[in-house]
């Protein structure tokens, strides 16, 4: 595989995992550990993130619970969950913090919904981007010793293969989020 197309195939790889990352910090009403897995939290001098300092369960729909492995950082994971934009309100119980997650309403749903085609948007775009750096580079290869205009055509065709088939998984991602948001828990 032409190495410009593995670059781009790697690209595209990280467009979707940064997309997927997205979607699962946004609220579905429903407790899950992915939630708050990534809050930054300011621990032992150093910035670390959640799920580094404690296992995270979630054993009802309505509530997540953390329970930190060193009890000495539960006032700094507290003070990360209040300060988060997840507005979310921390209750420390003994050596455990509860996190309470209320339900959506349908506004809060719909209003989700668009924040994850937002979020979609800005993917495909940086998708089209890489896309389009990668087409310009393959198409610098014109003239090029040992680089045929057939080799040029099945890169460019190749190219709008795995475009097509990320924005594909990209799709079926965002509609997975929508479904996950407007069922009622």
């Amino acid at each position: 595989m032409n190495p410009l197309l593995q670059a781009f195939q790697s690209q595209a790889q990280e467009v979707f995992q940064l997309a997927e990352q997205d979607l699962k910090g946004i609220k579905t009403g429903r407790a899950k550990p992915g939630l708050v897995e990534d809050v930054p939290v300011l621990a032992y001098n150093s910035k670390m993130t959640l799920k580094e300092l404690a296992s995270i369960t979630a054993p009802d729909p309505q509530q997540i619970i953390i329970s930190p492995w060193d009890k000495s950082v539960l006032s700094d994971i507290e003070k990360a969950l209040a300060v988060s934009d997840l507005h979310l309100n921390p209750v420390v119980d003994g050596d455990i913090i509860r996190l309470k997650i209320p339900s959506l309403t349908q506004e809060n749903r719909e209003e989700l919904v668009k924040l994850v085609a937002q979020k979609l948007e800005s993917a495909k775009a940086l998708l089209r981007q890489a896309r389009n750096e990668a087409k310009t580079s393959i198409e610098g290869q014109k003239g090029q010793a040992g680089v045929s205009e057939d080799d040029i055509h099945r890169d460019l065709e190749e190219l709008q293969k795995m475009t097509d088939e990320t924005m594909n998984r990209l799709e079926e991602l965002g509609k997975a989020k929508e479904t996950e948001l407007m069922s009622l828990s």
